[in-house]
């Protein structure tokens, strides 16, 4: 559906659901394309977790410079579709929780979910601390395991300091401007003091080497989170990582092909729709949840998703696809539509 008020589109991924859901993405270059796979692996989302609900995804083509003014027209333009369920909406890359205040009525403004917890909203914490359990239930322990992170956000930054949490050591991150790489680990508190004062820019100011952020993907490492945009675990890329396992902090990192090759190397590929899906799992949570019980309530949910699919002998992207399948059916005549790769 294109937009009139801003440049930008909404995309369903079920044509004829009453109820779909998904997050806004703010971005100059964001494609339909791209939008669509989005779209695609929140149907899938919300197949592993037994919610008869349509995957859709909002997108925005503009910078930072006209976010704010961007969003309020959004909003604007998009309340009667949220308002008969038809869209359901929330942050995604390049908008924050806060963008959607004027679709929010009082009680969900005071949710859980919209809470700051350690200066972090509490929907981001929720996404990286879901990850970090997915990747700790792939490879067993994070104790001891070291992680290589694309990208140091909102998302990625929660997944860096649950890693840590948890024993394990980020040897590597990457942003758009460069990558950084120290196998005995680096000091996740510095990277977030140093991106709140210095953005994206902010491993110019570690006094350490910055490398071509593709580089991130030459790091050896037990866990690679990718957590950019979409198709960046290609063919040629599955082929040649030096990891034990990829656990997605962002949406469609896999494109067609790479998920099989990375089980025939014997590095298990988790679902994006899983590793991520932890956000989806809190605003679902009841109402009056503290946020211990929502985080325990995550962590339950994903391990469970984990070990359902592992269970598949194709690994656990196709496990998790075939998981989503099973549910689908229980509601929808149509099959469910080819899983989310770029």
């Amino acid at each position: 559906m294109r937009l009139h008020t801003v440049e930008g589109f909404v995309v369903f991924d079920l044509d004829d659901c009453p109820m779909n859901a998904g997050g806004t993405r703010l971005a100059p270059d964001v494609t339909e394309r791209e939008g669509a796979l989005l779209a695609r692996a929140m149907t899938y989302k919300f197949a592993v977790l037994h919610a008869e609900v349509g995957g859709a995804k909002g997108c925005v083509r503009g910078g930072p410079e006209e976010h704010d003014d961007l969003m309020l027209r959004y909003c604007d333009e998009i309340r009667p579709l949220v308002e008969s369920a038809r869209f359901l909406t929330g942050p995604d890359m390049g908008t924050s929780e806060a963008d959607f205040a004027p679709l929010r009525p009082p009680a969900a403004r005071d949710a859980v979910v919209t809470a700051i917890v350690d200066g972090v909203p509490f929907e981001d914490l929720l996404t990286g601390f879901g990850v970090a359990v997915a990747a700790e239930a792939t490879v067993g322990s994070l104790d001891g395991r070291t992680v290589a992170l694309e990208g140091f956000g909102k998302v990625g930054g929660g997944v860096a300091r649950e890693v840590v949490r948890r024993g394990g050591r980020v040897v590597a991150v990457s942003t758009v401007h460069g990558c950084v790489v120290d196998p005995a680990g680096l000091d996740v508190e510095l990277l977030w003091g140093l991106r709140a004062e210095h953005g994206d820019r902010f491993l110019d100011h570690l006094g350490r080497d910055v490398r071509p952020a593709e580089q991130l993907f030459d790091v050896e490492a037990d866990v690679l989170v990718p957590g950019a945009r979409t198709g960046v675990i290609d063919r040629a890329r599955a082929e040649s990582l030096a990891v034990r396992a990829v656990v997605p902090a962002a949406n469609v990192p896999y494109a067609a092909g790479a998920p099989e090759l990375l089980q025939a190397r014997g590095i298990r590929a988790q679902a994006d729709f899983v590793a991520n899906a932890g956000a989806v799992i809190g605003y679902r949570s009841p109402v009056g949840s503290t946020p211990a019980q929502v985080l325990a309530n995550v962590e339950r949910r994903v391990v469970a998703l984990v070990d359902e699919a592992f269970i598949d002998p194709r690994g656990p992207f196709a496990g998790a696809c075939a998981a989503a399948a099973r549910f689908f059916s229980t509601w929808r005549e149509d099959p469910i539509p080819p899983p989310p790769l770029a």
